[in-house]
């Protein structure tokens, strides 16, 4: 590689990048007219795929191929990548019948696919072709043809793939959306398949997987003492008491709040039952709720703690924001 001086200005270079966005923009814009019946016809034989989604590509086409598999895959269409090269060295093993071919070639025209043809052709595997040249090959064998073909590309040399990449990946964004959404798929599907991730998190823990329960609820019966009920306040360290009957039904809670409120207005509190004193419609939330409800009942409350009934309003536990933050759902 030459070496030269670059002495491109500041200006300039953002201009250089911004004519790259128009491009590329300007790609996916042409993409409108293509979404017709060869992408529903595309789409139904994906639904109707028994097997999985193999996607083939090579080169740039393939680091775009594997995003797209990836897509399917944590979308609800179970799919795979394939590299051309190493199925015509014994991965071909892992396709099937019951598959779909997605095979992603720009010229259509790409040596390590071709030999796979006959290969696909004599399984009956259905194949559908991201490529921007219909009468390639490629084009002439799928049995869908989805039209990624781009006016030019981003590179000024016109030879790195860049607008023609991009509008592959939107193409394939596009199926697996439409598959998406025609399958039913919820956001408790996706949190199944993205478990290690704080999305995972914010789906799939319950409040039930993070409250305190048993000893270490700061629960008191409604005949405490003012002075027992901040005793158990400072023991169990959560700024706030739960009050209940003999049953375990709740009756309402005690907070740093309301004691702070209590000696504003001066109470005697020597005098005062804690049933006087205390919220009695305080919030409250099932153990079975998804953890993220708490917290967004907490930011729409502006408290730190909720307590945690059953289908008797009889308290089960407490969740509280320091339990959400140390979750990682927050």
């Amino acid at each position: 590689m030459t070496q030269s001086n670059f002495n491109a200005s500041i200006t300039e270079l953002c201009q250089f990048g911004l004519s790259v966005v128009e491009i590329e923009a300007r790609a996916i814009q042409e993409l409108h007219r293509r979404l017709d019946d060869s992408f529903a016809k595309a789409c139904q034989l994906l639904l109707n795929c028994q097997g999985r989604i193999i996607v083939i590509g090579l080169g740039k086409s393939g680091h775009i191929g594997r995003k797209i598999a990836a897509t399917f895959a944590s979308t609800g269409s179970p799919a795979y990548f394939v590299h051309p090269s190493e199925a015509g060295h014994g991965d071909m093993g892992m396709i099937t019948k019951n598959d779909v071919i997605i095979a992603l070639s720009n010229s259509g025209n790409n040596h390590e696919i071709l030999l796979l043809l006959p290969f696909f052709k004599r399984l009956q595997t259905p194949i559908i072709a991201l490529t921007g040249k219909k009468t390639s090959p490629l084009g002439e064998a799928a049995d869908v043809i989805l039209d990624v073909s781009v006016s030019e590309e981003a590179c000024p040399l016109g030879l790195a793939p860049t607008a023609s990449t991009t509008v592959a990946l939107v193409m394939g964004d596009a199926l697996a959306m439409s598959l998406l959404q025609a399958r039913g798929f919820t956001a408790d599907d996706f949190a199944l398949s993205h478990p290690g991730g704080q999305l995972g998190r914010r789906l799939l823990l319950r409040i039930e997987d993070l409250m305190h329960k048993g000893a270490e609820l700061p629960i008191i019966l409604n005949d405490t003492s003012f002075a027992e009920t901040i005793l158990e306040m400072s023991k169990k360290g959560f700024g706030s008491a739960i009050i209940t009957d003999a049953q375990g039904i709740l009756l309402g809670i005690f907070t740093d709040g309301d004691l702070r409120r209590a000696i504003e207005h001066s109470i005697d509190l020597k005098q005062t039952s804690i049933e006087q004193v205390m919220t009695k419609n305080c919030k409250t939330i099932s153990p079975h709720a998804m953890a993220v409800e708490a917290l967004n009942m907490m930011q729409q409350y502006k408290i730190t703690g909720i307590v945690v009934t059953d289908a008797d309003k009889r308290v089960v536990g407490l969740i509280h924001m320091h339990d959400l933050l140390r979750s990682g759902i927050v």
